[in-house]
């Protein structure tokens, strides 16, 4: 048997028309829950000023209906990675998609602001366990180069669907219905992801729990984050040199140098130093987490420009915001793997991130009365470049993924970026929600306050940006296409 593509283990070869049919049957589940967790993060956005007025929300205290998602997300997911490793990808997958799904009930049910943070934390907690495995589970299936950047191609593109879908799907709705169905339409999807599950995805006979998965590790880097980001979230209301910020602060620095600590000596680390030896690896990460942090803001700060200086509607939002979505997906599905098999993922991540830092630059001067054909559109097509990013940092984060650790390497990369959404929005919010408060205290207009506050959220971006372009370009080692020219490799794939 070819080492290049390797057995199934079920009397099956890599080759046969059957394994393929199953490994792309297996890629559409595996993209269907990054539809669901992406369509979950983005159809949020455009409801909060609804669930605001429902539920009576603090401006503050309404960004924990982001941040109450996304702090178990990426606190958990290396210790859920690891966990795949050990019990098995599948069954951690199955688990997961469950968990969420319910919680995504208890989340629709929700008539005030507690039982909703609590069932958001829930959902956090089932999308880690799930996410966490799925690039682990993606990358065993496709060993060979050229299919797996098709296959993270595809994988990307569901990314941006789900943001597509889930910007006009919230507006549609909260309009036609109320906030509440943006959660319960959780339902259908994932009881059917489970459902294909089942027959699609590989059994896979993990390690065992006596292998070891670190609990005071995962103990430590968990409560390291979630305290990290609660600590910014209260800027708001604290300051920055106040004792509470600084004093939770150190406490958080602390932990999360004791998980750093722990990694270095713990007979079975839940992130192995080994992973982070790799300069291409490591470096990829860095622009991952900085590149996440500015896209994820981006999208929850225009969505409320949109509506609280332009007076858009929830559907309107997500019609406006439309192309940006339409526009990276069909990037990352047909140009993204041509580039990268043609020029190597490096070339494509500088690219992307210049189209990036250009849109959050033009985004620093936009008016407090937009037009949006000629202020906002703009911005929506330069975002594309998000297109060519996101794939070409799967494809360097997992490059020394083995099948051993795959989940391990999986739970790792999507931690990176779950802390960069997380941290993301909770600081350049906390920011602008700063600077509008001192600008409404001077006497400025509440449109014209809140669009500076907005303003200083794209600077930050824009310069979040910067940085990780200069990191590619002076940190990051230059990698060989991973694929055939154009000519070479005809582009079609059924699943």
């Amino acid at each position: 048997m070819s080492s290049r593509h390797g057995s199934t283990g079920r009397g099956q070869t890599a080759a046969s028309p059957s394994f393929l049919r199953s490994r792309w049957a297996a890629l559409g589940v595996l993209s269907a829950t990054m539809l669901m967790t992406i369509l979950d993060g983005s159809i949020v956005t455009v409801a909060m000023p609804a669930i605001q007025r429902d539920l009576g929300f603090s401006p503050g205290g309404l960004s924990w209906v982001v941040n109450a998602y996304l702090i178990p997300l990426g606190g958990l997911l290396l210790l859920a990675g690891r966990l795949g490793d050990l019990l098995g990808r599948r069954t951690l997958f199955l688990a997961g998609n469950t968990l969420f799904t319910a919680a995504s009930v208890l989340a629709g049910a929700a008539n005030g602001p507690g039982l909703l943070i609590a069932a958001r934390f829930l959902q956090g907690v089932g999308s880690a366990l799930a996410s966490a495995v799925v690039l682990g589970i993606l990358v065993t299936l496709f060993t060979d180069p050229r299919e797996r950047t098709r296959a993270i191609g595809i994988f990307s593109f569901t990314g941006a669907a789900g943001a597509s879908i889930g910007q006009v799907l919230g507006g549609v709705l909260t309009d036609a219905l109320s906030w509440h169905w943006i959660f319960l339409i959780n339902l259908p999807i994932g009881v059917a992801t489970v459902l294909l599950a089942l027959p699609a995805l590989p059994r896979d006979r993990g390690a065992g729990l006596s292998a070891g998965a670190d609990a005071a590790g995962a103990l430590l880097v968990t409560s390291g984050l979630m305290l990290g980001i609660y600590t910014v979230v209260k800027v708001e209301r604290y300051g920055w040199l106040s004792a509470h910020t600084l004093g939770l602060g150190a406490v958080s620095l602390a932990l999360l140098a004791g998980f750093a600590a722990r990694q270095a000596t713990a007979a079975n680390p839940l992130m192995p130093p080994r992973f982070l030896r790799s300069r291409t690896v490591s470096v990829a990460y860095a622009v991952q987490l900085l590149t996440l942090s500015a896209m994820f803001s981006f999208q929850v700060i225009v969505a409320l420009y949109m509506q609280k200086v332009l007076g858009y509607g929830a559907l309107d939002t997500g019609l406006a915001m439309l192309p940006a979505a339409v526009a990276i997906g069909a990037v990352s599905l047909l140009a993204s793997p041509r580039l990268v098999g043609r020029f190597g993922e490096r070339a494509v991540l500088v690219a992307g991130l210049v189209l990036l830092a250009a849109a959050m630059i033009w985004l620093t001067a936009v008016p407090v009365d937009a037009d949006y054909a000629t202020d906002l559109l703009p911005v929506f097509v330069l975002v594309a470049g998000a297109g060519l990013v996101i794939p070409a940092l799967t494809g360097l984060g997992m490059s020394s993924a083995g099948p051993r650790d795959a989940g391990l390497a999986s739970g790792m990369l999507t931690t990176v970026q779950q802390v960069g959404m997380a941290f993301g929005v909770a600081v350049l919010t906390t920011l602008a929600a700063a600077r509008t408060e001192r600008l409404r205290a001077d006497g400025r207009p509440e449109p014209a306050a809140l669009t500076s506050g907005y303003h200083l959220a794209f600077a930050v971006s824009a310069g979040l940006l910067v940085v990780a372009l200069a990191l590619t370009l002076f940190a990051l080692r230059r990698r060989p296409a991973t694929a055939p020219r154009e000519s070479e490799t005809p582009m079609s794939v059924t699943i």
